[in-house]
């Protein structure tokens, strides 16, 4: 027999497992230690210190994964020279034929083994009976050893295995065991119970289907009692392993509230992993989902299904309280009926006395499953049983029955009174969901709704909005507002709809001037009460910002004097953080300012005024240079943010990114990108790109490792968000510059520039970043280049060179907008353009004027203290300096410059500082760490170019294990990435 799995129909691997339904993907994703922990207790793959059993039950839901694992363990067995076959339980109801997984395994033997089987068939002729295609009909009798004799049937099919073991160890599965007719499961009782040399047995069934009343589960029990036998429950899979699967299903880059999405209906299931990302577009539980998940309620009474119908429509939960006051069933009953779904694993019952489906998705499924006239029947009941006080329930439940139930008035009051509980308990996001169903109810409504101010209410759904993070949506909804007022609108109505979407435009990027738009509210709110008008004039200075400080602070104080006359304490407070901003005299106390404001704020319980106040004192702090005050301030902001449930509000997460980039530059890029990892939270999308942008400029742009893909998916955001083009369109030019690619660093610097200026203004400060980048990329390529093409990039590297040079000229009068960072790449810029036309021949410089410039870029460097382009510098100094024959002094530089690149795990400054000719200085015999024999084995197989996985095959160790010993081959030798340790191991002698 050959060592293969045993079936009727078999693929090339001539294995029956692979011949169930197709999964969607045939990775194994987050069961390493489970398919460790069968392989190393079933003897196939020895593990030391682990105990040896003769047989295994793998226990789990349907779909959790037993059948994928099976697979995994019947591929590690062949590999390890065993036999595999296997058998499986079909659902046939109560006409299930008997010992049908043995018959499927003899039959494959006689096909694969005939020798074997006649041998064992003339021992013991009655096995013959079990052969496929000549089951006897139940109404047959037979005689003598020719009677299915249940112990002439036992004996013989363990010597039938016994007979199969003899050349080599076999694996016998038995898949779906909860199907199993009696005769099944006594003769695995058999097998359990009688141990066969070099067989053995593993046997799966579905957890969720053994009710109490199963008979596999009395069996089950049994067999845990018996020695030589274990149980392997199969949980559902973590969040990250989810996360895994979702994008070997879907590759590509999912939006964090995707997943999120995809993880909470799923919960932890691989089948309902896949069959909701499939669906992921519809929204809807997919049809193959609901009829696998209905199948649950099929074995309940008409009651208990009743019941479970009434939970579907609750919720995600139900207390016991609301079921009694809904259905229509006395105590005995509703209890009797509960008690049949909990055990037959429908529903679960908490100790605070309430109910949900075992889970979520079952009860999307019963839900969808309810006809129309059902589903708005029972929410009218659950409208009901709420509104009259029979039973205890929130406004957001009551407003979520109302609105399925068609009652429009009780639902638009419920929606507004669960938004401001929501308000009240920090949930932003989810107050603004509920003013927005408010609104569409009020809006969609066929009759005028008279008793409730819409204008209001609108304005308030922009506060919870932009608490939330979501701007653009809030200048959506005022938009639209503003667009349906009519004509003869109250003045004071249009003025404060004006004002807000001034706010919430200052707060994003627009084409839209919220200068204008500030302006004009004050206008017409000139004659309103004292709190509009200051309000407006606030907005209004804010508008109109440092550009214009003078007019501010005019208004602003107009505002305040407004304020202060009327006791308008909180906007007072607020205008006194804007006017910290705009204090000429302040100089270098503007930061005590800014402290003084938010500490005030703090004291009046002003939780936004804070934010922004401090917002701006860390600004102050990152613009000067001080980056570990800057920091301090913005993790000062991040967490008095988590207080108020303000962490996704504009200030706080614009902070979480500035401190992202704090880090970025004192060169602790790993606690940046954790700092912007998301994973598992719910952010707006702008922010998520946003993040996801700086991550990609540390992991494409420094690192240089390759997400492409990444970039252009990110390419959908350039138009909406200025800062997300700069950062992404940062990273595409340096993965060019590390080529190096001028055309293509060109082009993505043209995409930045056409995607923020509408957004922003034509000179922003950026842009001198960006077009320097650009010219050190044509410098780094005219060394490859023809004269013919040196003279064509010339007048690209001019227009760079002159774009960049309108953005000094643009901020020159703005002293505090040129700080340390913005002296660096003025510096950079100088000195990357003497380095084209040295490398070009294009009017080259001196030596001396060439090495003073990269001089003063490192200097600048070091003054801002940014690691990253003080390596960059550096590593440009010492290709000067060696071309110019400063050879000490280029070591001294590409010394340092590789020691930081080392510690950034910076791919293409290493590649650059080679490409120079630059060596680190020769390391004697007794500097190198000794490598150990399992390093070594690790080592060469790292030079033969395997993976981790290959070489933990290959060496009988796990992955986890070997990534371990290459991070500490990878230290001795000082190597950053694997194909350098190759190369120093072997100008070292060491393979």
């Amino acid at each position: 027999m050959t060592r293969t799995a045993i079936g009727p129909q078999m693929s090339e691997q001539q294995d029956t497992m692979s011949c169930v339904p197709a999964l969607r993907t045939t990775d194994l994703i987050g069961r390493d230690a489970e398919l460790e922990e069968l392989s190393s207790q079933l003897g196939i793959r020895a593990s030391e210190g682990v105990r040896t059993v003769r047989a295994m039950l793998v226990a789990g839901d349907a779909g959790v994964g037993k059948t994928r694992v099976l697979m995994a363990l019947r591929d590690t067995a062949l590999a390890a020279d065993w036999q595999v076959v296997a058998g499986h339980c079909l659902d046939l109801a109560d006409s299930s034929l008997p010992y049908l997984p043995f018959s499927e395994i003899l039959g494959r033997v006689m096909a694969d083994m005939p020798d074997v089987a006649a041998r064992v068939l003339e021992q013991h002729p009655t096995l013959a009976r079990l052969q496929p295609g000549r089951r006897i009909r139940s109404s047959e009798t037979a005689s003598g050893d020719q009677a299915l004799d249940r112990g002439n049937v036992y004996d013989a099919f363990a010597d039938l295995l016994t007979a199969v073991a003899v050349d080599a160890p076999l694996l016998v599965v038995v898949e779906d065991a909860h199907w199993a007719d009696e005769s099944t499961r006594d003769m695995l009782s058999f097998l359990f119970s009688r141990p066969l040399p070099g067989v053995a047995l593993v046997v799966s069934y579905r957890a969720d289907d053994l009710h109490r009343r199963h008979p596999l589960r009395r069996q089950v029990a049994e067999w845990m009692r018996l020695r030589g036998v274990d149980r392997l429950q199969l949980e559902p899979l973590a969040d990250d392993d989810v996360r895994r699967l979702v994008r070997a299903l879907r590759p590509g880059t999912l939006s964090e509230a995707e997943y999120v999405s995809i993880a909470d209906r799923a919960e932890g299931n691989p089948f309902f992993v896949e069959e909701l990302v499939g669906a992921a577009r519809s929204g809807q539980v997919p049809g193959e989902l609901a009829d696998v998940l209905l199948v649950h309620l099929d074995r309940l009474d008409e009651t208990t299904r009743r019941v479970v119908r009434i939970v579907s429509v609750a919720g995600r939960q139900v207390s016991h309280g609301l079921l009694a006051a809904v259905s229509d069933l006395d105590a005995t009953a509703l209890e009797t009926a509960l008690r049949s779904a909990v055990e037959a694993h429908v529903l679960v019952a908490s100790r605070g006395g309430t109910y949900a489906f075992r889970h979520a998705l079952l009860g999307e499924a019963v839900y969808d499953d309810l006809l129309p006239g059902e589903r708005v029947r029972l929410h009218a009941d659950f409208v009901s049983a709420l509104g009259e006080g029979r039973a205890v329930g929130t406004a957001a439940e009551l407003a979520q029955h109302a609105r399925r139930a068609d009652d429009r008035p009780v639902a638009i009051r419920a929606s507004m009174e669960a938004g401001e509980e929501a308000l009240a308990v920090g949930g932003p996001s989810e107050a603004a969901t509920h003013f927005l169903d408010a609104l569409e109810l009020i809006d969609t409504s066929r009759t005028p709704v008279t008793d409730v101010d819409a204008q209001a209410l609108v304005r308030r759904c922009a506060e919870a909005l932009i608490a939330a993070g979501r701007v653009p949506k809030a200048v959506k909804v005022l938009r639209a507002r503003l667009a349906t007022l009519p004509a003869d609108a109250p003045d004071a109505d249009r003025g404060q709809l004006l004002t807000a979407l001034a706010s919430a435009l200052l707060l994003t990027d627009t084409t839209e001037s919220p200068s204008a738009t500030a302006a004009e509210a004050v206008d017409l709110l000139r004659g309103s009460p004292p709190k509009l008008l200051a309000r407006a004039l606030f907005v209004h200075a804010e508008s109109l910002g440092n550009w214009r400080a003078d007019d501010a602070r005019a208004v602003a104080l107009e505002a305040l004097d407004l304020a202060e006359r009327n006791d308008l304490t909180s906007l007072a407070v607020e205008l006194h953080t804007t006017l910290a901003g705009l204090d000429p005299t302040s100089g270098e106390d503007a930061g005590a300012g800014w402290r003084s404001a938010a500490e005030r704020a703090r004291r009046a319980g002003l939780i936004e005024p804070e934010l922004r106040a401090l917002y701006f004192l860390g600004r102050l702090h990152h613009d000067r240079g001080d980056l570990d005050v800057a920091g301090e301030v913005y993790r000062e902001v991040i967490s008095r943010s988590e207080v108020g449930g303000l962490a996704w509000s504009p200030y706080p997460a614009e902070s979480r990114l500035l401190l992202a980039v704090a880090l970025t530059h004192q060169g602790r890029l790993d606690e940046a990108v954790d700092l912007l990892d998301v994973t598992g939270q719910d952010p707006p999308m702008v922010y998520e790109w946003l993040f996801f942008a700086h991550q990609m400029l540390i992991m494409i742009g420094l690192r240089g490792d390759t997400h492409s893909k990444a970039l252009e998916r990110l390419r959908e955001f350039w138009g909406t968000d200025g800062l997300t083009a700069i950062t992404a369109g940062s990273a595409e030019v340096m993965r060019a510059a590390a080529v190096p690619d001028p055309a293509q660093a060109l082009a993505a610097y043209d995409d930045v520039v056409a995607s923020v200026v509408p957004l922003w203004h034509e000179w922003f400060q950026a842009r001198l970043r960006l077009a320097t980048l650009v010219v050190g990329t044509f410098a780094s390529a005219a060394a490859h280049q023809s004269a013919d093409e040196r003279e064509s990039a010339r007048a690209d590297v001019d227009r760079l060179m002159s774009d960049a040079g309108k953005v000094i000229d643009f901020y020159a009068p703005y002293d505090a907008s040129r700080g340390p960072e913005y002296r660096m790449w003025v510096a950079r810029r100088a000195a990357e353009h003497l380095r084209w036309r040295w490398l070009a021949q294009v009017d080259p410089p001196v030596a001396d004027e060439l090495v003073e410039a990269w001089r003063a870029a490192e200097e600048s460097a070091l003054t801002y203290g940014s690691v990253p382009e003080i390596a960059h510098a550096r590593v440009r100094l010492a290709g000067v300096l060696r071309a110019v024959g400063d050879a000490a002094g280029a070591r001294v530089a590409a010394d340092l410059a590789r020691e930081a690149a080392h510690a950034l795990r910076a791919g293409p400054l290493l590649a650059e500082l080679t490409a120079i000719g630059s060596a680190p200085a020769p390391t004697t015999a007794s500097e190198v760490a000794a490598l150990t024999p399992r390093e070594g084995e690790i080592l060469a197989l790292v030079a033969e170019g395997r993976s981790n996985g290959e070489i933990g095959k290959q060496l009988f160790i796990s992955t986890k294990t070997v990534s371990v010993h290459v991070s500490n081959v990878l230290a001795k030798l000082d190597a950053a990435s694997r194909t350098e340790a190759a190369a120093i191991a072997r100008r070292r002698g060491l393979i």
